[in-house]
């Protein structure tokens, strides 16, 4: 998997090769304590730099990158681990080699390890007890054999699959949160994949593949309205991702590798450089919410924004159905573990 290069700097970097204007910053945790900045996109867009590196165009955020190819397809990504400072002891930083360390130390001495490239790609995310006893959540240093259906791409590997072969209910496969009592919702979040899964997948590869994402059952926390431009979650709308964080945490319990996939969409209004950097906050905002408020391990929650490429309502005008969040569990996609996949209706043949 190609290396996007040199774009997040180690600390002291005084900008990439050819870049005008202030140091870019890289996209190391935010100190505890310090304030994480406005909550409307408007207030970013001064503070945005755009520069060209290596064919792509590379636009810096105080704490995002958005990388577009010349292909035009574009992505993009933060650090994770400022949503695991909530509580924390300390945060230590460190070097691995050419990869950065980051160790987050909670009160009662347990530790969250991140380790990621120089361009800020995760590697490895690994819970460390206060035994000593780790348990690895995400590996994601591991390198797929090229096959069919794999292309350099978007984030890396870009994987197409053909459309699943949905085997249940669409209700059951796409569960709008508003409707669903606690026990469906738990159901989907645990549910198995709709087509067994032939291998592993790296997070790159679930992050920006979507025909490997749809291998698993989602739901729509269509609960949370976001007003246009701004991902801040209203505080009388908080309480109704309770349901959402009980299901997680249920899970988590029963095994604490389970990993889960906050996604966050825009609608078509604006720019898709805006979109993507809004969904992404917007993801993260609800990821730090199941956190903060509801105490879901935040190591077992990984974020992604996918700005207006995937519209809910086919519509480049505003719509609030657009606007929105969904989760689903991806552990069966990292592990390649396909337990439990539902059997085709009566006159189906499997593929």
């Amino acid at each position: 998997m190609p290396s996007l290069g040199p774009v997040v700097g180690p600390p002291g970097q005084k900008g990439p090769p050819g870049a005008k204007g202030p140091p870019p910053p890289d996209l190391r945790p935010i100190p505890l304590g310090q304030p994480q900045g406005p909550r409307r996109i408007d207030d970013f867009r001064g503070e945005r730099r755009e520069y060209q590196e290596n064919g792509r165009t590379v636009f810096r955020e105080p704490d995002r990158l958005i990388i577009r190819d010349p292909s035009g397809q574009a992505f993009v990504r933060h650090n994770e681990v400022n949503r695991f400072r909530y509580g924390a002891r300390d945060v230590q930083f460190g070097r691995m080699g050419n990869d950065y360390r980051t160790v987050v130390i909670r009160p009662d001495g347990s530790q969250i390890i991140t380790i990621t490239t120089p361009d800020g790609r995760l590697l490895r995310r690994i819970r460390r007890g206060p035994d000593g006893r780790e348990i690895i959540i995400i590996d994601n240093s591991f390198r797929p054999a090229p096959r069919p259906g794999m292309a350099l791409g978007v984030g890396g590997f870009f994987v197409t699959l053909p459309p699943p072969m949905i085997r249940i209910p669409q209700d059951r496969y796409i569960v709008e949160a508003e409707y669903a009592p606690p026990e469906v919702i738990y159901e989907t979040l645990m549910a198995p994949p709709v087509e067994r899964i032939d291998r592993r997948y790296t997070l790159d590869e679930i992050r920006y593949s979507p025909t490997v994402r749809d291998r698993m059952p989602r739901i729509d926390l269509n609960t949370i309205n976001f007003a246009t431009g701004s991902w801040e979650v209203a505080p009388d709308q908080v309480e109704k991702l309770r349901v959402i964080a009980d299901g997680i945490n249920r899970a988590v319990s029963a095994n604490p590798r389970e990993v889960f996939l906050i996604e966050g969409h825009t609608d078509a209004v604006g720019s898709d450089i805006d979109n993507l950097s809004l969904s992404d906050r917007r993801a993260e905002a609800v990821a730090q919410i199941l956190t903060e408020q509801f105490q879901v391990p935040p190591e077992n929650l990984t974020s992604q924004g996918y700005g207006e490429q995937y519209l809910k309502v086919p519509t480049q005008g505003p719509e609030i159905q657009n606007r929105r969040v969904t989760a689903r569990r991806i552990t069966p996609l990292l592990t390649g573990q396909s337990n439990n996949v539902p059997p085709p209706p009566p006159g189906v043949r499997p593929r």
